[in-house]
């Protein structure tokens, strides 16, 4: 089986993957980066992560081989749904989690990041948004994507400011979803490791009045909850 982890671009995306990832790596199941290796797919699953990029059906298709061989093994994207990963799910091959956050702070915390990283003159993948319609462009296509996750049905959805606050009941909702044993010492080890960094929401708060501003912004999302 593939357990594909989806989270919107500097919602904690990473840290999820790695929480998801090494929850499933307790149940014995191989690393995701062996699985690659042994199978020839870094040109599909690219990164340290694993990213599978958008899930069209070849995509998905050459990652499948290894599940169907008994792998079970977890892969990152930060793309919406497809008529393919829906085929998978139904064919119990696919178990989907995604993880987003309110996008004003996702779009702020892009820009930021990818501003620092400019400064150090070691450009990154959010260096481009310069100014804030660059910005709101780069956040609006994964607001689409997450209008599209809601619908979906049997994924698991995730807030990244519960999982902040809430750590315990949210990550006993992804243990559950996983069909893991959360009162397993390996289990317990992980979810105790893995913790959210806290820090990130004091960091992001200094932009609170950005933030305040933004609400108002073309991206027209006042009428929308996240």
């Amino acid at each position: 089986m593939i357990v594909l982890a989806v989270g919107m671009p500097r919602a904690g995306s990473g840290w999820h993957y790695n929480l998801v990832h090494d929850l499933i790596k307790t149940t014995g199941c191989a690393d995701a980066r062996d699985i690659r290796e042994r199978y020839r797919l870094q040109n599909i699953l690219t990164e340290v992560n694993c990213n599978i990029g958008v899930l069209y059906a070849r995509r998905l298709a050459m990652v499948t081989l290894p599940a169907l061989t008994g792998n079970t093994f977890v892969i990152k994207a930060h793309a919406g749904p497809t008529p393919a990963s829906r085929l998978l799910q139904r064919l119990g091959l696919l178990r989907i989690t995604y993880i987003y956050r309110d996008p004003r702070d996702a779009m702020l915390s892009a820009y930021d990041y990818g501003q620092r990283a400019l400064k150090k003159g070691r450009p990154n993948a959010f260096s481009h948004l310069t100014d804030f319609q660059k910005s709101v462009a780069f956040i609006m296509d994964y607001v689409h994507i997450w209008e599209k996750w809601m619908n979906e049905k049997d994924v698991l959805v995730s807030r990244y400011e519960d999982l902040l606050t809430d750590y315990d009941n949210e990550v006993a909702r992804l243990v559950g979803f996983l069909k893991l044993n959360g009162s397993k010492p390996e289990v317990r080890k992980v979810t105790e490791v893995i913790v959210p960094v806290r820090r990130r929401v004091s960091r992001d708060s200094t932009s609170t009045r950005a933030r305040s501003g933004a609400s108002g912004n073309p991206m027209t999302l006042k009428n929308k909850r996240f």
